[in-house]
């Protein structure tokens, strides 16, 4: 599953400060290294000539491109949005960054995202302007700063080496034994499996288990595995199972990038 991230910028120029941007890539890093580079790089028109930029934070774990740009939109256009419309608008002298920041969680609390596995990052070093309301209990808040991104392969005129075969996705082979919750066979994947126990089950059978107290939704957001009743989260649950671990099988390229070189910057005054 690729990455796809709504990315929160912040100005570092000292003329600048307060000034915030939104948008949307599937590699925070090199969109990062765009904005600063100016429109010839291509960084935005909105950006241009306010830098250097800082990213702040980024939104992950959207199903698809469209649920992503839906709410790169809401949270660009918070006036003209629906799902914003009980949400204050921004005050006299609140600068956007705080604006911006004010308005993510009630972004996360809306439909249609409010179910979605959903993780935010944050990339901003400590002291951070806490978040209110908070988040969904089930949106997964890491920390990005102090990680090492990933080393850029040397580029050259050689022969590509083979890739490696992937490996059969946990969810394509199917377990001796049958499904932990109904007890039937395996007629044909996926398969959903524990990370923490040896439990295998059909993904209907386990949603439906998971959804038990919330029977008008389609798709549950946790549950307790019926083998070592541990507490997972059913979109960890579904990566894990397509073998792509907790973080939508790749990590971006210099997941801790916050100004330009990788390093940390000052921390961005909110008020």
């Amino acid at each position: 599953m690729r990455l796809r991230a709504v990315y929160l910028l912040g100005s570092a120029h000292p003329r600048s400060r307060g000034r915030a941007y939104v948008g949307f890539t599937r590699d925070p890093a090199r969109r990062l290294r765009q904005h600063n580079g100016g429109r010839g790089r291509g960084g935005a028109r909105r950006t241009h000539g306010a830098g250097p930029w800082q990213m702040l934070l980024y939104v992950y774990g959207f199903p698809s491109d469209v649920a992503a740009l839906r709410f790169e939109w809401a949270w660009q256009h918070p006036t003209l949005s629906r799902r914003l419309g009980g949400v204050a608008g921004r005050a006299r002298g609140e600068q956007p960054i705080s604006f911006a920041l004010r308005l993510l969680p009630h972004l996360l609390l809306a439909a249609p995202w409010k179910r979605l596995p959903l993780r935010l990052r944050w990339l901003r070093p400590p002291p951070r302007p806490p978040l209110s309301p908070a988040p969904p209990p089930h949106v997964v808040v890491e920390e990005g700063a102090g990680l090492e991104g990933r080393p850029r392969p040397p580029r050259g005129r050689g022969r590509r080496r083979p890739r490696p075969p992937e490996a059969t996705p946990p969810a394509l082979e199917k377990p001796p034994g049958g499904c932990g919750v109904c007890g039937g066979g395996w007629e044909a994947p996926p398969i959903v499996r524990c990370p923490r126990c040896s439990l295998a089950a059909h993904p209907p059978c386990l949603a439906q288990r998971f959804l038990r107290l919330e029977p008008k939704e389609l798709l549950p957001l946790w549950g307790n595995c019926p083998g070592c009743h541990a507490h997972l989260l059913w979109g960890d649950l579904i990566g894990h199972s397509l073998g792509q671990g907790d973080h939508e099988g790749a990590e971006p390229e210099e997941p801790a990038l916050i100004g330009q070189g990788g390093t940390s910057p000052a921390p961005t005054p909110f008020n």
